[in-house]
């Protein structure tokens, strides 16, 4: 191991390199003779220069000299800083005398009058490494115990607790001396710092304390409640026997008045016991603090718990009947809060509850219609729409309190609740029979009242597809005349526009001549656009969309008329009818081409709206059967065949979630030893409160490593030097959710002793640098560890390089310098797949601004074996059914959906074919075209799929 010793950690202090750094007889000079204020500003600059590195030993004498006996308590608390960083001892290790003459003035501070003095000397002496340098001071630090402020006596406690965990021998009795502190105090933050010491140096004592006042733990301080959890979890976790002494003392603290203390008793509760009444006593707990918190985080955070407690199928129908006391976190305002709290929901609701969860669902409704429209408003609306759909997607039976309900969302302007509301009709109708007649009707009535034209049209397909009788195609019918106006529609836009333009003339004719106060002559014109604004608010809707130029609402309305024609002629007899239906049908579609070809409407027809309008024109004209069953069945099987497939990959998801809770122990299973385990296998068995601690502060690691710990970790090592460099180095790199740990090993391979060698390092990219590693000295064929932390601020690749420099013991010549290879931070250690709606995925592609399209250059010749390598090298989700990729063709497209750990959305569209005239084996060719809301991202998404692929190339 490395021969220099372990050196505290100190914050690094920027000093400006604007100005002269000041030198030693300066320095001197101020604290000698300088006042005050120049000697306060002399300690600053000199604590600056020693954080950076520089020595100035022959200043220490001058600041015992004319600091150390000074009443300023401004230098006092700088001095407590100082005698923190500066160097207490030579090279081979021993004590400085000079250090004698400060303990000396330290043992005078603790015994000063100011208890603010008393205090932080005591804090400083928490920090202090020497054992001689304490040994002289323990009288006065056992004095301060008795001190009549509490600030000096908890300060005391946490220095004798600091003391007796370094250095034991210097206090040996101090497990009992705090111990009868703790018996006899009565200040809350005192008992809390000799409970929490208790707890760590002899929890035997710790228990017998608690056991004298377990009945008054509600009355304590909730600092003190916090350590006490902290005391039962441990003593539990290590001997499991006294689980039955202490759970009540957790049941108890159930009821703190501190939510802090109420979230951790609640924890420790559901770790400690599995039994129901427990896990709702906890659950309940948990919901309570959700309720009446405000900050929003704290809200996500619990909610988390609740959500990972539904995990454990053992807690699973607990939580099922405490289903409407979790709904009434919907009265939260987040959306994200209630995102959450809807999804668990749908998870734990059951036929025993599905009523009264589409009751409250109802209710959140109705309020949405009353409150004023916000951007979280209409997402919330939308939320509680697909929630209600899947509750009856679930179960059936409430599908009939649900749908007028959400019928009158059809009238709304906000589109993504109405859209989502016609997907679950679309559904309902096509799954459910006995509802069809309720979904026709109520359809019918609102349908007069759709603002949005996407609505509309797709409010006319289902009424197309689905209105089987003769009364329910002739109100659709009547429906759509209401809805077109007058017919043809060209006609009677030419006869309004020339009425408008009399009415204009005659106004203007009738307009008034008024003075004005120059005495001179100004006419008052009634004439104004107003009359034609009003016109255009009174066309009727679809005349209104038509007019807009939107000619695919109308190529929709022919095939729907084309489906009622055929329908209907089937359905009646009479001749005279059909014909006058057939009729009818025929003329809209002809007023809607005329109009499309007129130059009346804002934008005139396409020629795939007019190939569609006249082909449907054409069908109804011959009317053969081919057609007519092309019309009336394929429509409704292929929609179908997707609802089927979209059912079957909800059950496979389900199934998989299933199989991931069960719990499944044979009875020839190996036993686990702890020992002999990474900690990925260990399972529950090790301390929550460890695990947690680490997680806080090494952070979640990206990806689950499968394999076992030292395979995972030396795939992640990188050899920054050759081997025959005469230092050797390699770094492992642990990436964490929002920084970068370095851990390089330093090796010496010379024979000469290296001074000074220190490890420096510059980034490339959104990566910052926190701190300097501290230099090192290395004997000869030594080795150590330095650590450097690296903060990550987005997605996108990083390059981290730099050199190690260092000195030889010895020589004169200069500073040697090791140049390290470069470190490349991969995009994909913090991109995970995700899922999105087909309508979210499009709103995205639409916004964001960034594109990179990336050329196809692979040796793979089969277009699912490329996709699915590309989905495993960019750790991208394919958002595309695999029954829309499946099948044998020349050509695939496909979207791709992932998310970064920073919230940034990445989204790919995949379009690629084998060529018609190519041989087996030719490799396949295309574009991936990849968008991003920030440039970085979608630049280091497209040169992860470029490298990746001349990766496969080279290896294949």
């Amino acid at each position: 191991m490395t021969t220099t010793s372990e050196q505290p950690c100190y914050t690094l202090i920027n000093i400006s390199m604007d100005s002269e750094p000041p030198n030693e007889m300066q320095l001197k000079n101020d604290i000698e003779n300088g006042d005050a204020n120049a000697k306060r500003e002399a300690l600053k600059k000199l604590m600056y220069l020693i954080l950076n590195g520089e020595k100035m030993p022959s200043l220490l004498i001058s600041v015992i000299r004319y600091l150390l006996p000074m009443k300023d308590h401004a230098i006092k608390k700088l001095l407590l800083i100082f005698w923190e960083i500066v160097p207490k001892t030579h090279p081979d290790g021993k004590l400085l005398s000079e250090m004698i003459l400060v303990c000396d003035n330290y043992r005078r501070d603790l015994q000063h009058p100011n208890e603010f003095i008393r205090g932080s000397t005591l804090r400083f002496l928490c920090k202090l490494k020497q054992p001689e340098l304490l040994e002289p001071l323990m009288p006065s630090i056992r004095g301060c115990l008795e001190h009549r402020h509490s600030y000096v006596r908890r300060n005391a406690v946490l220095a004798i607790f600091t003391i007796y965990k370094n250095f034991d021998f210097l206090i040996p009795d101090a497990p009992e001396l705090i111990h009868n502190f703790l018996e006899q105090e009565g200040d809350a933050s005192c008992k809390r710092n000799a409970f929490m010491m208790l707890i760590h140096v002899d929890q035997e004592r710790a228990l017998d304390y608690l056991s004298t006042c377990i009945d008054q733990i509600n009355t304590f301080n909730d600092i003190l409640q916090l350590v006490i959890v902290e005391l039962v979890y441990k003593v539990c976790h290590t001997n499991p026997s006294e689980r039955g002494r202490f759970i009540r003392c957790i049941y108890n603290l159930l009821q703190s008045s501190s939510a802090a203390v109420r979230y951790e008793a609640a924890g420790t509760l559901i770790t400690l016991s599995s039994a129901p009444t427990a896990v709702k006593a906890a659950a309940s707990c948990y919901i309570d603090l959700i309720i009446k918190e405000s900050d929003n985080n704290v809200k996500l955070i619990v909610l988390d718990r609740l959500i990972a407690l539904r995990e454990d199928p053992r807690h699973e129908k607990v939580l099922q009947d405490l289903l409407m006391d979790i709904l009434r976190v919907l009265s939260a305002p987040d959306i994200e809060v209630r995102r959450k709290t809807l999804e668990l929901a749908l998870d734990l609701v059951t036929s025993r509850n599905v009523g009264e969860m589409v009751l409250v669902l109802k209710k959140e409704v109705s309020k949405t219609e009353s409150v004023s429209e916000h951007e979280d408003t209409g997402k919330y609306r939308q939320l509680l729409v697909r929630t209600l759909h899947s509750c009856s997607v679930k179960f059936p039976d409430v599908a009939a309190q649900v749908i007028p309900l959400l019928m009158e969302f059809l009238s709304d302007t906000n589109e993504l609740a109405a859209a989502d509301v016609l997907v679950f009709v679309r559904e309902a109708i096509q799954r459910f029979e006995q509802l069809k007649p309720l979904i026709i009707s109520k359809l019918l009535e609102v349908f007069p009242a759709i603002k949005s034209m996407e609505i509309h049209r797709a409010a006319l397909w289902i009424l197309g597809e689905y209105c089987t009788s003769v009364e329910d195609i002739q109100s659709l019918m009547n429906e759509i005349r209401n809805s077109l106006g007058e017919i043809p529609i060209v006609d009677d836009e030419m006869k309004k526009a020339a009425g408008e333009d009399t009415e204009e003339e005659s106004v203007a004719v009738t307009g008034q001549r008024l003075v004005t106060d120059m005495g001179t002559y100004a006419t008052q014109s009634a004439l104004s656009s107003a009359p034609a604004k009003k016109s255009e608010e009174s066309r009727p809707p679809l005349r209104g969309f038509l007019m807009d130029g939107n000619f695919f609402l109308g190529s929709c309305l022919s095939t729907v008329l084309t489906k009622l024609a055929l329908r209907y002629i089937a359905l009646r007899k009479d001749i005279t009818k059909q014909n006058t239906f057939l009729a009818e049908s025929m003329l809209i579609m002809s007023t809607i081409l005329h109009l499309g070809r007129s130059g009346l409407a804002k934008k005139n027809i396409t020629n795939d709206d007019l190939d569609r309008i006249a082909l449907c024109l054409k069908v109804l004209a011959e009317r053969h059967p081919v057609m007519s069953e092309i019309f009336g069945e394929k429509c409704r099987g292929s929609l179908d065949a997707m609802l089927l497939a979209k059912q079957e990959e909800t059950k496979n998801t389900e199934k998989d979630g299933f199989e991931k809770k069960v719990v499944k122990v044979q009875a020839d299973d190996p036993i686990n030893f702890m020992q002999l385990l990474a900690k990925a296998d260990s399972g529950n068995s090790e301390d929550q409160l460890t695990l947690s601690l680490t997680l806080a502060t090494m952070g979640t690691p990206a990806k689950k490593d499968t394999t076992s710990l030292t395979q995972s970790k030396l795939s992640k090592v990188t050899q920054l030097t050759g081997f025959s460099d005469p230092v050797y180095a390699e770094a492992y790199i642990n990436i964490n959710q929002y920084d970068i740990v370095l851990d390089v090993l330093i090796v010496n391979q010379t024979s000469d002793v290296l001074q000074n060698c220190s490890l420096e390092l510059a980034t490339l990219g959104d990566l910052k640098l926190v701190e300097k590693p501290q230099p090192m000295t290395l004997a000869a064929h030594d080795f150590c560890n330095i650590k450097a932390n690296i903060k990550v601020a987005s997605t996108e690749n990083g390059i981290i390089f730099g050199n190690i420099v260092y000195d030889v013991s010895g020589a004169v010549s200069d500073r040697n310098v090791v140049v390290l290879n470069d470190i490349h931070i991969d995009i994909m250690d913090y991109i995970v797949p995700a899922v999105c709606t087909d309508a979210e995925f499009r709103t995205m592609w639409a916004e964001f601004e960034w594109e990179n399209k990336v050329t196809v250059n692979t040796n793979i010749g089969d277009l699912r074996e490329y996709l699915k390598h590309l989905l495993g090298c960019t750790n991208m989700r394919c958002l595309t059914p695999e029954k829309a990729i499946s099948g044998e063709c020349g050509f695939l497209a496909a979207n791709l959906y992932a998310r970064s750990i920073f919230g940034e959305d990445a989204l790919a569209n995949v379009s690629i074919e084998v060529p018609s005239d190519s041989s087996p084996g030719t490799p396949v060719c295309g574009h991936v075209r990849i968008r991003a809301k920030s440039q970085g991202m979608a630049l280091s998404l497209g040169d992860k799929i470029n490298l990746s692929q001349k990766k496969d190339q080279a290896t294949n």
